[in-house]
């Protein structure tokens, strides 16, 4: 709101300093360039002065009032935009975009009527009216000072808006506004490009073509001398050209190049992965329509951005980038993997005895625990039942060590409940007891579910067998036992007890277990 502010108080200075630009340029058209336009010679009078101060003071209070009168809806804005009523913030989006070139196409009209005024009225009243002179007044007026005050009122006018353009389009949503003036970026370079080309050619051509007139019966020394007036003439235009076209070319640049400079800025943010920038959209053109461009894709990918940390807390970070990334394969294959369950001890009698929102509270710090175990050791949760994890190494990230990581992550899982405990203990709470049951073997692994939903899941012997397994802690009184064919793809086997062969719910054969220390 401190820009609009501002720029509400620079209006006038914009609008006087334009205009002043003009009548300058006027003057000197007029007692430099072409002298015979200006009139015959004479003394002024009251009248003649008064003329000229009603005249002057008609324009301004004209276009004074007509300003006021159209810019009101932005000046009534003071909160956001959003906050307005539809109508009321339609219209004010409108006036917002439309400013710059309805400032300069005050001017410019006020700059018409100035050359109508004294260039055909003032003539007339005066009686020294001719037609040839009149519309070389009126081109000197309007078509020379009122073009170059025009274009000063209008680029300087946009360089200040811009800064105030973001209170009326936070969003940027400019492409949403209808009725507007679209002034593109092409449409603006030419118009720039004629003021700097046809205006300097138009101003010569008058001057030759005035001087080749003065020539007409004149002896060689008068020839002689307003041939020199012509070179003199000729440097200065050349010169005030050059200022006009260097001054014009600048504001052209920069409101070209600094909306790309800071599009550039956002794009190597970006490819920093930082996501939470924004262009700044200031005008309706084709930069505007990049910027908002820009910005859509931006929001697109902080989308993209939360989906992707959303999905990393159902799978590790690495499952969720191999799955974006297009390498991981879940149609549905035989893997040899490692499956891990874990299940905690006298869940039922701890459920009872403890109030609902603390055993959530506690059920999600125990899980916390546990995940980070697994997930440190590239290991993915496959679900939650009830107390009970199920989790598997190998896939789909494939790993040759996927027996190694399970027992790390088995021996972390222990590390990490003994700490909770002791939390546990320092608030008054009971402890908690887990059994972690490891077993290595090939299993059916892919997407398996409904139409509307799949969950990525293991079928095979295996992920029987590791459960049973897991279950055998409470019999056998350990917390991690392992089986004989993980045993075997463990690349060190040390600190294993080896215990018993035991006959599991299932199977007909007894297996071999390993308890660890």
């Amino acid at each position: 709101m401190a820009e609009v502010d501002r720029f509400w108080r620079r209006v006038p200075w914009i609008l006087v300093v334009g205009n002043l630009v003009g009548a300058l340029l006027t003057f000197l058209y007029f007692r430099v360039i072409d002298l015979p336009s200006a009139g015959p010679a004479r003394d002024l009078g009251l009248w003649e002065i008064g003329y000229f101060v009603v005249g002057f003071s008609a324009l301004v209070a004209v276009a004074w009032v007509w300003v006021r009168k159209w810019i009101s809806p932005l000046v009534k804005v003071q909160a956001i935009v959003a906050d307005l009523p539809e109508a009321e913030a339609r219209l004010a989006k409108q006036r917002a975009l439309m400013l710059p070139p309805m400032l300069a196409m005050v001017s410019f009209v006020a700059w018409i009527a100035a050359g109508v005024i004294w260039g055909v009225l003032w003539p007339m009243i005066a009686g020294f009216f001719a037609p040839e002179r009149a519309w070389r007044t009126v081109f000197g007026i309007t078509g020379v000072a009122g073009s170059v005050s025009t274009a000063f009122v209008f680029l300087v006018t946009e360089h200040q808006w811009r800064r105030a353009m973001p209170h009326f389009f936070p969003r940027g949503d400019v492409s949403g506004v209808t009725g507007a003036v679209r002034l593109s970026v092409r449409m603006r370079l030419l118009v720039i490009f004629l003021l700097i080309s046809v205006i300097p050619l138009a101003v010569l051509g008058t001057i030759a073509y005035a001087r080749a007139l003065s020539l007409a019966g004149v002896d060689a020394a008068a020839a002689f001398h307003l041939v020199g007036e012509l070179r003199l003439i000729i440097a200065f235009i050349v010169g005030v050209g050059i200022v006009a076209a260097a001054g014009l070319a600048i504001f052209t640049a920069r409101s070209v190049a600094d909306p790309l400079r800071r599009l550039e800025r956002e794009m190597a943010a970006v490819g920093r992965g930082e996501l939470d920038g924004r262009v700044p959209v200031e005008a309706n053109d084709e930069i505007g329509a990049v910027g908002e461009g820009f910005n859509r894709m931006l929001e697109g990918l902080r989308e993209r951005e939360v989906i992707r940390e959303t999905f990393g807390k159902y799978v590790t970070r690495e499952v969720r980038d191999e799955i974006l990334a297009g390498r991981a394969s879940f149609d549905g294959q035989l893997e040899e993997v490692t499956v891990l369950f874990a299940d905690l001890r006298d869940f039922t009698p701890w459920v009872e005895r403890t109030e609902p929102r603390e055993v959530v509270r506690d059920l999600n710090e125990y899980f916390t625990e546990m995940e980070a175990a697994i997930r440190g050791e590239r290991g993915l949760v496959l679900q939650y039942i009830g107390d009970e994890i199920e989790a598997v190494f190998g896939a789909p990230l494939h790993a040759g060590d996927h027996a190694d990581r399970a027992l790390r992550a088995a021996r972390e899982m222990r590390r990490r409940l003994a700490e909770l405990n002791a939390r546990r203990a320092g608030a008054g709470k009971p402890p908690l007891r887990n059994g972690i049951g490891i077993h290595t073997g090939t299993v059916l692994a892919g997407n398996i579910g409904s139409a509307e939903r799949l969950t990525y899941a293991l079928v095979g012997d295996a992920v029987n067998l590791a459960s049973r397994i897991q279950g055998l802690n409470k019999e056998l009184g350990t917390d991690i036992l392992l089986s004989e064919a993980t045993r075997g793809r463990l690349s060190n086997g040390g600190g294993l007890e080896t215990l018993p062969a035991v006959r599991v719910k299932g199977r007909s054969v007894e297996v071999s277990v390993f308890s660890v220390s």
